[in-house]
């Protein structure tokens, strides 16, 4: 019997994945081993083997394909079989049936612990699919837990969306393709849509915006080609002289770092605190460290490994900034969290050291530099891309001296590492001296963390890193 390929399941919150390359072609025999097709998340790439031997008889989905996950994607059995037999056959019995029982727990356990049943989950349930005729169900109960908590942020009608997930699930890519076919919203737009207004097809507010004067008008859409003047009166645009240029989809991983940074910018209040660390003590360790005997496992511990333990070890003095804001719920976190900012060729990436402040120095370092290694290889385990509590970005190596960084919603605090560059300062006899200092930047969610607290954890990170020695002691 011919063997129906699914696309598999990669991590608890991956709800789709593109097809990036088919390794193998029609009509081509394949062992059980063997990868078949790569595969590309929102956060890493994967490998998927055939999972049974004989000839591949059909890919279904094509290269460039977001698919979700548990959805045919190819059809493996004996030269000459009926691969549309065993579609046929594999939707009849469900996708639930091919599902771990860990994966079915996953994806909304109640309270108690115990996995639903077929009946508390209509999405799920054979009996309630609109293809086999049974009873209808709420469109509310077929929206899975992160499309809703996507569409409730920006004010979208999740329920009346069409779904492309298993049996019409309406996922989180739905909402965002909704977010994207209309224009931005200004904050009082959005709560004005949420209340029932409709958005119009274009905005007149700052940076094309839909503000509430939009709402009331309803504005009709620009023809293509068009932009409007700033009477609002549609001009045709100017095309460019023959020129050489390339187009690049904004996709993948690309178009999840996008949609993240505009919505951290649009859903927060942030501010950026800028100030800087002496860095001597910071710089002799790291030379010792480096020239140490290799058994004791220093050598290869950074000056970046060394600012990762001076905030692990300063943020549970400061709650409010180990935390996350979601609908208008501080939490706050007894463990630190930390995710490391990564830049891989695939676009920033930010895996996450479990329960920092209980780790050692080498294990942090040890630690951050097996999750970088992974998000390099585009192999890192997606559920070790989320649940962090706060986030360190290192452009020091770069020489940049200062920036803003923006945070990693819904995180409420993340600190930007600058280069270490010399400063002029008073030396003990009143004369001008030069020493190193490393520049720090601190931004904030203003809404909950004020600028006292933060300028007070921002000193406590620089106080930690002179003192780095010290602290190693403690």
């Amino acid at each position: 019997m011919a063997h129906v390929l699914i696309m598999p399941r990669q991590g608890n919150t991956v709800e789709s994945c593109i097809i990036t390359a088919w390794k193998a072609a029609e009509g081509m025999q394949v062992s059980s081993d063997q990868t078949v097709c790569e595969v590309e998340t929102d956060k890493a790439s994967f490998d998927v083997p055939a999972g049974a031997g004989g000839i591949l008889l059909k890919i279904l989905r094509p290269e460039g394909d977001d698919v979700p996950v548990l959805e045919p994607i190819a059809v493996i059995g004996e030269a000459g079989e009926d691969w549309t037999a065993a579609i046929s056959g594999d939707r009849a019995s469900g996708s639930k049936a091919r599902e771990k029982p860990e994966d079915q727990a996953a994806k909304g356990a109640p309270a108690g612990g115990q996995p639903p049943t077929d009946a508390s989950d209509p999405a799920r349930s054979p009996a309630l699919r609109p293809e086999t005729g049974g009873p209808s169900f709420s469109r509310a109960a077929a929206v899975s837990p992160r499309a809703r908590k996507l569409a409730a942020s920006e004010a979208v009608n999740a329920a009346s969306l069409p779904g492309t997930g298993p049996n019409g699930r309406v996922i989180e890519r739905d909402v965002a393709a909704a977010i994207a076919g209309r224009p931005p919203l200004t904050a009082a737009a959005r709560a004005a849509v949420a209340g029932g207004r409709s958005v119009p097809a274009a905005g007149t507010a700052l940076g094309g915006r839909a503000g509430i004067a939009d709402l009331a008008g309803g504005q009709a859409a620009a023809p293509s080609g068009t932009v409007r003047a700033a009477g609002g009166t549609p001009s045709a645009t100017s095309a460019p002289a023959s020129d050489g240029h390339t187009d690049t989809p904004i996709k993948g991983i690309r178009k999840l770092i996008a949609d993240r940074m505009r919505a951290s910018l649009e859903g927060s209040a942030q501010l950026t605190f800028n100030g800087s660390a002496k860095a001597k003590q910071l710089q002799a360790l790291r030379a010792r460290f480096k020239a140490s005997d290799p058994t004791l496992g220093l050598a290869e511990v950074t000056i970046g490994d060394l600012v990762l333990y001076a905030v692990s070890r300063v943020l549970p003095r400061f709650p409010s900034a180990n935390g996350t804001l979601e609908g208008g719920v501080l939490r706050t976190y007894e463990r630190v969290h930390l995710a490391l900012a990564v830049d891989t060729p695939r676009g920033l990436m930010v895996p996450v050291i479990r329960n920092a402040d209980l780790l050692s120095l080498r294990e942090i370092s040890a630690q951050a530099k097996r999750l970088a290694a992974a998000c390099q290889a585009g192999n890192i385990d997606p559920d070790e891309l989320s649940g962090g509590t706060f986030t360190v970005s290192n452009l020091g190596s770069f020489g940049v001296e200062s920036f803003t960084p923006v945070l990693n919603a819904p995180q409420v605090a993340i600190l930007g590492v600058d280069a270490i560059v010399p400063r002029a300062a008073a030396g003990p006899d009143g004369s001008v001296v030069l020493e190193p200092r490393l520049g720090l930047s601190l931004t904030v969610d203003h809404q909950v963390v004020d600028g006292a607290p933060a300028a007070r954890l921002l000193k406590a990170f620089a106080d930690a890193i002179a003192d780095i020695d010290l602290l190693l002691m403690a």
